[in-house]
């Protein structure tokens, strides 16, 4: 397996931004979100297990989850939120390492915007990177982009673990509050950093 970076950050950071230029650079990206979205295509193991467990009422006239009615009732419903997780994470889990298994690439990205909140991929990740922003950043950003309102996005931010716990325990931090160049020059410095670690498998 390849050494591999655990890429994470709150709603609104830029992770994908950032996964994006990794992705340039010829990196192979693996996105648990893109997983959870695979997994909950219609008539899968996930989907029927979520079906049974909540009910028609959260799936989409397509067949799919409907993540914005699901999202809408987790964020009020801390113990559906623990139902969903129990159903999708060892399914996301397990896709993940088998993806990473398969990655050619020297080094590998792993998209993980709960890395924090769980201890699943511990034993998989060797370096943690943090795409961070201000509270307010996140915020407008959002909210920009889901039309989400205020206090929707507030209350998905109030479910992740805090920002300064988040860079207190990273590895490597992308300080994205300036342009899209400015993010650009960050992810290329640690894109040579993260060779020179897969070369010698070691990073200190």
């Amino acid at each position: 397996m390849t050494f591999i970076i655990g890429l994470t950050g709150g709603i609104g950071c830029g992770k994908s931004s950032a996964s994006k230029f990794f992705s340039d650079l010829g990196i192979n990206v693996i996105d648990t979100d893109v997983i959870s979205r695979e997994l909950t295509q219609p008539h899968s193991f996930a989907t029927s297990m979520i079906q049974n467990t909540f009910g028609d009422i959260f799936i989409a006239a397509d067949g799919t989850l409907d993540r914005n009615r699901m999202r809408d009732f987790i964020f009020s419903n801390s113990d559906a939120r623990t139902k969903l997780e129990k159903i999708l994470h060892p399914l996301i889990l397990e896709e993940t390492v088998h993806k990473a298994k398969q990655s050619q690439t020297p080094y590998t990205i792993i998209v993980i915007p709960l890395l924090f909140e769980t201890s699943d991929y511990d034993n998989l990740i060797h370096r943690i990177l943090v795409v961070d922003c201000n509270e307010q950043q996140q915020l407008s950003r959002t909210m920009s982009r889901s039309k989400l309102s205020e206090q929707k996005v507030k209350a998905i931010m109030a479910t992740q673990i805090s920002r300064e716990t988040r860079l207190q325990n990273a590895d490597d931090i992308v300080v994205n509050n300036q342009d899209i160049n400015y993010l650009k020059s960050q992810i290329l410095q640690l894109h040579y950093k993260y060779l020179a670690f897969s070369n010698n498998k070691s990073a200190t």
